[in-house]
């Protein structure tokens, strides 16, 4: 097949997006595949043997970067795009959450009658009341259904967010599964020297580990319950972004390490070697993050939500807490940091809860579903193939 996949974010952007891209890139050229990816501009000009296009990039002044995280950046579709992918002549065009490049995408596979996958990441809308933005939410999921229902099928990486689509009147929805590298996340990674540094110098601690980016539909601050006046529990946060300074600020006097921005060995050695993943957000379409903690052997504390339902099995392989009750992240900390034989249990459990979730399963139901929309062409219907492992958890400007 030539797969044109045209995405809103990809390196040296890092969030739960550019690693699945990532990792899917890499399996399609393993089967064969022949895959174009059009991005914004500032990134690699190849990945796995992929080409990458990159669009001319504007700053997201409502977004801002925080010093030393890779920077976010969105494209508008135009010529680029257009010259791109007429010249690629793609079997199918997949929009990765499209807001505006992915949008021009769309439109451009509409008038061109070429099959449409389209695949949602973000709860974008909702974002918007976290940036006092909150009038905006109506309109934006109008705005994001009249793109999603022009694709021959929607692909969510969880189902809970496909039912919170199927709520919001968005069409032709199934799931994508999700896969995480089993192999780069273990507990095998864990070592002394990065415990002592996760635990402030306490390596007798119990370490809690957050990752991820340091800004509001994080709601990292939530945290300091767990730490505040405690002697036995260090937090050890991960990641960098535009609340950091603030956070620090927050968090001083606790026993909270920010260790910034971490990839590859360092950030599979930070998780091996904790004790406990937490994760206060209530705004995750999967969580990516509990993936890479389960395979590490961690359980994960994590703040209800459907998508936290999904993958965290409670009093199993973590445990979910009710972010409105007061005291509820505390007690919870508190069972497992006093309790090391079911803190045990549930590692173990958390690392058999991802072993058949691998990036080659993954991809091969993507691949299917590309299939699918190849043969519906413009018929607006799919069927995908079901081998797939469902129950793991304007010629020079188009315009949307």
């Amino acid at each position: 097949m030539r797969i044109a996949i045209v995405t809103e974010v990809f390196m040296p952007a890092v969030d739960g997006v550019v690693t699945r891209l990532q990792r899917t890139l890499e399996q399609l050229q393993r089967s064969g595949d022949e895959v174009l990816m059009v991005a914004p501009a500032g990134g690699p000009e190849s990945y796995a043997g992929t080409p990458v296009v990159g669009v001319r990039e504007l700053r997201m002044p409502l977004y801002p970067d925080g010093d030393g995280y890779p920077p976010k950046r969105v494209s508008l579709p135009g010529p680029t795009l257009v010259r791109t992918l007429d010249a690629y002549r793609p079997d199918v065009v997949h929009a990765i959450n499209p807001v505006l490049l992915g949008a021009g995408a769309v439109m451009l596979a509409r008038r061109r009658r070429w099959p449409l996958v389209a695949s949602y990441h973000a709860h974008l809308p909702t974002y918007a009341h976290l940036y006092h933005l909150g009038w905006l939410e109506p309109a934006g999921w109008r705005y994001l259904r009249s793109l999603h229902n022009r694709a021959q099928v929607n692909l969510c990486t969880s189902r809970a967010t496909l039912d919170a689509l199927a709520q919001k009147g968005v069409e032709r929805l199934d799931l994508w599964p999700y896969g995480v590298d089993t192999e780069r996340f273990a507990p095998t990674q864990a070592n002394a020297s990065w415990r002592a540094r996760l635990s402030g110098g306490r390596p007798e601690r119990t370490i809690l580990l957050f990752v991820g980016r340091l800004a509001k539909e994080k709601t990292v601050e939530r945290l300091i319950e767990a730490v505040r006046g405690q002697d036995q529990v260090a937090l050890a946060i991960v990641g960098d972004g535009p609340l950091r300074s603030r956070l620090e600020r927050l968090f001083a006097g606790t026993p909270t390490t920010f260790l910034g921005f971490l990839r590859g060995a360092e950030l599979a050695s930070a998780y091996a070697s904790a004790d406990v993943f937490v994760l206060p957000s209530e705004t995750e379409t999967l969580g990516l993050v509990t993936l890479e903690a389960h395979a590490s052997g961690l359980p994960v504390i994590a703040a209800d939500s459907p998508a936290a339902r999904e993958l965290i099995r409670d009093g199993i392989d973590g445990l979910r807490y009710d972010p409105a009750e007061p005291g509820a992240l505390v007690r919870a900390v508190k069972l497992l940091s006093d309790d090391h034989a079911l803190q045990a249990r549930m590692a173990q459990a958390a690392r058999e809860s991802v072993g058949q979730a691998d990036w080659w399963h993954a991809t091969e139901a993507l691949r299917s579903f590309y299939r699918s929309a190849r043969e519906a062409g413009s018929n607006g219907h799919v069927s995908p193939e079901q081998h797939s492992p469902s129950d793991m958890r304007a010629e020079q400007q188009v315009t949307p």
